[in-house]
């Protein structure tokens, strides 16, 4: 939507979808159908989206166990598919139309535009196609890894913008000097980065923002996104926050208790797919822990924005006394020099708390290093969890399993409760 958009007309606009969301959902999808009928919903009394609190949420349980009943078309309509990556839980897989290809390519046109791009960039696309991944559906590629073919492009086209995973960014300067190459003056001024987080909950860079700003200076743009809503939120220049597709989704932020919460306060993210006609969802929690931003943007867009993601809401974990996400302690892991990677394993121990075991891979084992690791925990989380120090080829088998797209950072093995 436009910047100069105001609030009002966005509300608008998203209550006038959602008419027309819950209108297809009755006529087309036969999970709705008979949500709708099981709690005695009249879609004609959901007119605002405050009106949606009316409606049971759906769950990544539901998608899993109901996937083929959520697709609102014919087969024959059905272009292309997706899978989710199933790193928590079994993959699903969503159907996109022809109409709904055409909105994720407006999504990208617009989450390029918020990041301050224009028509005379050249982004060279450093995402993948494989494995049914809807990040290289949306942008496809010159091709995923490889450095070298990505210095190559650089070197012949020029682009000034990529588009890759962040920590790929370290690679690619890793590359650079080793070879000579003169990256900090190359053509490449920008980088949109998708899959793993570059701010730290108060909106400052993390660990892995700053090593790459340390090495060169780049602008760079956070965005969060995944299969299930077909879009994405992306960062303006300022830095603030990842502003919301306002055409494409309306979101809302429940407790634990799966009451809305206050204005920044955190909680989950729920979501509603805005123009999708193969797999729409309604009232879809992500499990995905952040907070809203509804202040002006400087930037001149209205929409409001959310914070980085803290953490999954099934990935909280309670050690010690203290409340933790995976991401608190990948940020220390990424700052030690050592440590060339690592997965995080929480388990129920014999007293039915929760138990953190990290296994590292490193360069050197020095006879102080597991209590060094551990001082730098205890510093800033004020626990220190187990360490077992792992050879290379054993943590990459357990880090890379044959059919998921991403690393396999966090295992929980915690008994679920009853």
């Amino acid at each position: 939507m436009s910047e100069l958009t105001s609030v009002k007309e966005i509300i608008a606009f998203q209550e006038q979808e959602l008419q027309k969301l819950l209108h297809y959902l009755s006529l087309n999808s036969p999970f709705y159908k008979k949500l709708f009928s099981a709690n005695t919903i009249n879609i004609s009394d959901i007119k605002t989206i405050g009106d949606l609190q009316k409606i049971p949420f759906t769950t990544k349980d539901d998608l899993q166990k109901y996937n083929s009943d959520f697709i609102c078309v014919a087969p024959v309509q059905i272009i292309d598919y997706v899978t989710t990556s199933g790193t928590m839980g079994e993959p699903v897989t969503i159907a996109l139309t022809d109409k709904d290809l055409d909105r994720l390519a407006i999504n990208e046109c617009n989450s390029f535009k918020t990041a301050g791009g224009s028509n005379v960039d050249i982004y060279q696309l450093m995402t993948t196609i494989d494995r049914r991944f809807m990040a290289g559906l949306a942008y496809f590629r010159v091709g995923n890894g490889i450095p070298e073919l990505q210095w190559d492009t650089i070197k012949r086209i020029s682009p000034t913008v990529i588009i890759c995973v962040p920590s790929f960014i370290l690679k690619l300067i890793e590359y650079a000097e080793n070879n000579g190459i003169d990256y900090k003056n190359c053509s490449i001024k920008k980088a949109i980065c998708i899959g793993e987080p570059l701010r730290n909950e108060d909106l400052s860079l993390n660990t892995l923002g700053n090593k790459i700003l340390e090495k060169w200076c780049l602008q760079l743009h956070s965005t969060y996104a995944s299969s299930e809503m077909g879009a994405a939120f992306t960062e303006c220049a300022e830095g603030k926050g990842g502003h919301l597709p306002a055409e494409l989704l309306i979101i809302e932020i429940v407790d634990e208790n799966d009451n809305p919460v206050k204005p920044s306060e955190l909680g989950e993210l729920v979501i509603t797919t805005l123009g999708i006609e193969g797999m729409p969802l309604l009232r879809f929690k992500t499990g995905d822990i952040c907070r809203v931003y509804t202040e002006d943007c400087s930037c001149g867009n209205r929409t409001v924005r959310i914070s980085p993601v803290l953490g999954r809401k099934k990935q909280m974990i309670k050690y010690k006394g203290t409340t933790l996400y995976p991401s608190s302690l990948y940020d220390i892991l990424d700052t030690i020099d050592e440590v060339n990677n690592y997965q995080v394993e929480v388990y129920t121990n014999e007293i039915g708390t929760d138990e953190i075991l990290i296994k590292i891979d490193c360069q050197l084992l020095s006879e102080n290093l597991e209590k060094e690791i551990k001082d730098r925990f205890r510093a800033r989380l004020r626990v220190a969890p187990a360490i077992q120090f792992v050879k290379s080829d054993t943590l990459n088998k357990l880090l890379f399993s044959a059919m998921s797209r991403k690393p396999l950072k966090f295992i929980d093995k915690r008994t679920p409760l009853i």
